[in-house]
């Protein structure tokens, strides 16, 4: 193993963590399909077991028992080892969770491949919120949805926020981006998927009734706060689908409708 104290933070290996945005790391042109960063022992875990490659590591000298063991298939990769105020020199913030880990992306698939299987899928239209991202993953693993796919303006999962708030579900749960909608909804409808919008109209559906008689393929579509959901993606549902509220209070955080939704629609 390839374990590298750090007396010098102008090392070249050193700079996907000090000077590089999540933007940038996405961007960079070597590797050909950029970074992302996996921050806690847990998530370069799912990234590993997901075959994500690794670049390289920073930790603390104390971490060192807990990520080793995680990259014996990985000896070339160096793990950069320095003390707390070091690291939190090199990344700006305190490293509380232990581990970094600058990832190769993976590339994405095509989307008839991701719901190929798939029953229950979550399609995000233009969230650009990673915090709402990363706790939609989460829900999406945690109640049994299949997939999740993405627009083409929709915020990215590998981002390290979202990364983050869904706890390594991003590098588990099978996801990609879709097309404009003129091209995504025939898509999913030749696929046999029921298209539900889940927002506020005067002809909606309460979550409870759909749910009593759900289809069998089902694609819930969620969308930014304020805004909602754009008049392509409402032209595009089959059907619209509402949470019904009490005391005045017309909605939830899109994060929290979608824990609501799937647990109401889990198979």
């Amino acid at each position: 193993m390839q374990i590298v104290p750090i007396e010098n933070l102008d090392l070249p290996g050193l700079a996907d963590y000090s000077r590089l945005t999540d933007v940038a790391l996405r961007r960079v042109s070597e590797p050909a399909g950029g970074l992302y960063i996996a921050e806690s022992s847990k998530v370069i875990t799912r990234a590993l077991a997901a075959g994500h490659r690794p670049r390289s590591v920073l930790l603390q000298q104390q971490w060192l028992p807990d990520v080793l063991p995680l990259l014996a298939d990985w000896p070339d990769v160096p793990v950069y080892v320095g003390a707390a105020s070091v690291l939190e020199r090199l990344t700006g913030y305190n490293l509380h969770r232990g581990a970094l880990a600058a990832m190769h992306r993976p590339d994405l698939a095509p989307v008839h491949e991701v719901i190929r299987e798939a029953r229950r899928i979550v399609i995000l239209e233009d969230i650009v919120d990673h915090t709402n991202v990363g706790a939609i993953f989460r829900s999406v693993a945690g109640l049994g949805a299949d997939a999740v796919l993405i627009t083409p303006r929709c915020a990215d999962p590998l981002y390290r926020r979202s990364v983050r708030v869904s706890m390594g579900t991003v590098l588990q749960v099978p996801w990609t981006r879709l097309p404009e909608w003129s091209e995504a909804a025939p898509m999913l409808h030749g696929a046999g998927f029921h298209l539900a919008a889940l927002a506020l109209s005067d002809d909606a559906v309460s979550l409870p009734q759909f749910a009593g008689n759900a289809p069998e393929r089902l694609a819930l579509i969620l969308g930014a706060e304020g805004d909602g959901l754009s008049t392509q993606a409402l032209s595009a549902a089959d059907t619209v689908v509402t949470i019904p509220m009490l005391h005045g209070v017309d909605s939830l955080n899109v994060a929290s409708a979608s824990a609501v939704a799937l647990y109401a629609l889990r198979v």
